[in-house]
C-alpha cells in the first residue's frame, strides 16, 4: 500500500485540492513510472513537470552531449554543462527539484535494437523524439506492450499532441500511414512552442495515470501559436493498420 510522507503531503498539498484528484491521485503518481524519450526542447519540460507533480520514476532516454544550440529550448541543460551528456544534466537538475524521484538515465536514442527493452521499463510513454523512425518504434512497442503513449511534436510555431491507448484508439501509424520522408532532424524552433505542447503532454500523462478528466485518446490536438488557434480532430483506427488493427 502506497503511503505519502509528511514531506510529500506538504509539497503536493495544492494538487490535492484539484477535484477528482486528491491524495489517491497523488498515490497513483507516486506508484507510476514514465518513459520520456528525448529530453530536448519537449522532453526537458515534460520531465520537469512530471518530476514536480510527483511521478515516482522517470526513465530518460537521449544520446549525445549538450551543445550551444540546445540552450534556447532544452531547459534541463545549462551553459556550464556544454560537452557533457544530456541525460546526466537532466538527472542532476530534476533531482535538485525533487530528490525523492527515482531516475533511470539511458544515453541512447530509441532504435530497433533497444525499443522493446526501454519501453518495457515504464507504465506510460511520452514520446518527444523529433524523428519519425523513433516515434514509429515507440508506437509499435506501446501497442505490443499495451502501454499508453502520448505523442508530442512541433515545428516552427505549430505543435500537436495525440494520446494513444492500445485497443481503444488509433495509433500513430493510423495517423501517418505513409512515412513522411520530407521530415528533417533540424527545424525552426522556439523554446516557448516546444514548452507549450510539453506541458500539455505532461498533463496528459498525469490524467491517464490518475484517472483524471478525459485524455486525448484518438484525438489529435493541433495548435498554431502565430494566431493562437487550436483544432481537435478525431482520428479513427485504420481497418488494416499494420501496427494496431489486431487489437480491434
Amino acid at each position: 500500500m502506497t503511503v505519502l510522507s509528511n514531506k510529500e503531503k506538504a509539497v503536493y498539498a495544492w494538487q490535492f485540492t484539484v477535484p477528482g484528484f486528491g491524495e489517491e491521485g497523488q498515490k497513483k503518481l507516486k506508484e507510476s513510472s514514465v518513459l520520456v524519450s528525448r529530453v530536448g526542447g519537449l522532453g526537458s519540460v515534460v520531465a520537469y513537470e512530471l518530476a514536480a507533480a510527483g511521478v515516482g520514476k522517470l526513465v530518460l532516454a537521449h544520446a549525445g552531449n549538450v551543445k550551444e544550440s540546445d540552450l534556447n529550448r532544452q531547459l534541463l541543460m545549462t551553459d556550464d554543462w556544454l560537452g557533457k551528456p544530456r541525460v546526466a544534466s537532466a538527472r542532476k537538475r530534476l533531482l535538485e527539484l525533487n530528490p525523492r524521484l527515482d531516475i533511470e538515465i539511458i544515453p541512447e536514442n530509441i532504435n530497433e535494437h533497444n525499443a522493446a527493452d526501454i519501453v518495457s521499463k515504464s507504465d506510460l510513454i511520452v514520446d518527444c523524439a523529433p524523428l519519425f523512425q523513433e516515434r514509429f518504434l515507440m508506437n509499435k512497442e506501446a501497442v505490443n506492450q499495451n502501454k499508453p503513449l502520448v505523442d508530442c511534436a512541433m515545428y516552427e510555431l505549430e505543435a500537436q499532441i495525440i494520446t494513444i491507448i492500445p485497443g481503444e484508439s488509433a495509433c500513430l501509424s493510423c495517423l501517418y500511414p505513409d512515412w513522411p520522408e520530407v521530415w528533417k532532424r533540424e527545424f525552426p524552433v522556439f523554446g516557448a512552442v516546444s514548452g507549450t505542447v510539453a506541458c500539455l503532454g505532461a498533463m496528459e500523462a498525469i490524467k491517464i495515470i490518475s484517472d483524471l478528466g478525459e485524455p486525448l485518446s484518438g484525438t489529435l490536438l493541433t495548435m498554431d501559436l502565430r494566431d493562437m488557434s487550436f483544432l481537435r480532430t478525431n482520428i479513427k483506427p485504420l481497418k488494416h493498420c499494420p501496427v494496431c488493427s489486431h487489437k480491434f
